[in-house]
């Protein structure tokens, strides 16, 4: 259980790119890393508006002289600042993760990043390599990750409950952008433009959060070869697609299937994610976060709840309220933030059993998010059909 001491010895010095006044995500990131107190927000370049950042800023309570007109100007000042900051997040539009991340990690910067991490698996790779060469961490805000039942779902598939893998059902599927949103919001508008979104739009947006929440789940399960095809039902999106669907052969014979929709009218959000087993399926709802579908053939079905004494002990550990309570997104992200600030301050130190001992949504599994979208716009663009895995 987490009782919001803090997880390092002091707060990790934290700068924001982007998430300024009116940012869909800002707001989530500053609650989530702020919550514990593992992070301090000393600096920023919030907004493309230098006055409108600087006040933003000082809103928030960053001093006036550390509110900087660019991510560079940012970078540079705060190298030769007696305090400088230590981390950064990146909560920019998608075409501006890759040189903004890459940057940071020049700078010396641990760095949490907006999905998806780059528009190529080429970009993805290279900051990977010089992450690793930097020896900085990268985190990515796959943030649903963080409920505490997908914990208990990974225990359950490890421990052989479920049996064999057979099948992946995967789903994000919600209806708001039904009709053409994006003419009255841009906070929309620039995700369903490929000069900012990349190569895809619910795929990356969406898709790739139940793909790494399954990948958690089943860490041994890898993909052999997929098949997709994406369809733009606002006719003004094309070439970005607005649904999809994929199926995918994994290594060793389990079969997946992933449907993505922005145009699934009516549902509020429709993120599941269901692994079935020869014995026994599980079954999660990110609408109803702290429960677990439990359910073995010829057996009543059980519904696991959160903070519950029969839950795995992994389960158990970032618990912030008793059972009954409903925890929801905004604990879901401020346990990520804590393990990112764990496995910053784990390298800083050197101490590789304790980083070893820590799993977040690293470099990896960004790079992961950018390879399985390429692989599905590559068999899309083809006619939809199978390519194998690469």
């Amino acid at each position: 259980m987490i009782f919001g001491g803090k997880q390092v010895a002091a707060p990790i010095r934290w700068a924001m790119v982007g998430g300024g006044r009116g940012s869909q995500i800002g707001y989530i990131h500053r609650c989530a890393a702020l919550r514990d107190g593992n992070f301090a927000l000393v600096a920023g370049a919030f907004d493309l508006d230098p006055e409108r950042g600087r006040g933003f800023g000082v809103e928030l309570g960053v001093e006036a002289g550390r509110c900087y007109p660019t991510y560079r100007e940012m970078f540079a000042a705060e190298a030769e600042h007696p305090d400088g900051i230590q981390a950064v997040s990146v909560t920019t539009p998608n075409n501006t993760h890759y040189e903004i991340t890459k940057a940071a990690l020049e700078a010396g910067l641990h760095v949490v990043c907006e999905k998806p991490l780059t528009f190529t698996v080429a970009e993805a790779e290279a900051l990977q390599a010089l992450a690793r060469a930097k020896n900085r961490v990268v985190g990515v805000t796959y943030g649903y990750s963080g409920h505490q039942m997908i914990e208990q779902a990974r225990a359950m598939v490890a421990a052989g409950e479920l049996g064999e893998i057979r099948l992946v059902n995967l789903q994000f599927a919600h209806g708001f952008h039904s009709a053409p949103v994006e003419e009255q919001n841009p906070a929309i508008r620039w995700r369903v433009d490929p000069r900012f979104a990349g190569p895809s739009y619910v795929l990356g947006d969406l898709a790739t959060h139940p793909l790494y929440i399954a990948e958690v789940i089943c860490p041994e399960l890898r993909i052999k070869r997929l098949m997709c095809a994406r369809q733009s039902f606002v006719r003004s999106r094309a070439p970005l697609e607005d649904n999809a669907v994929t199926l995918m052969e994994y290594e060793g014979g389990a079969f997946g299937t992933v449907w993505t929709s922005a145009v699934n009218a009516g549902s509020m959000h429709g993120q599941k994610v269901r692994i079935v087993g020869e014995k026994a399926s599980i079954e999660w709802w990110d609408e109803h976060p702290n429960q677990l579908r439990f359910e073995v053939q010829d057996e009543p079905v059980r519904i696991l709840e959160r903070n519950m004494g029969y839950l795995h002990p992994a389960a158990l550990a970032e618990d912030r309220i008793g059972a009954g309570h409903p925890e929801g997104l905004f604990e879901a992200w401020a346990n990520l933030y804590d393990r990112f600030a764990v496995a910053m301050e784990a390298t800083d130190q050197g101490d590789a059993e304790r980083l070893s001992q820590i799993r977040y949504p690293d470099i990896a599994a960004g790079v992961e998010g950018v390879r399985w979208v390429a692989n599905c716009v590559r068999s899309a663009d083809a006619g939809g059909v199978w390519v194998d895995y690469a």
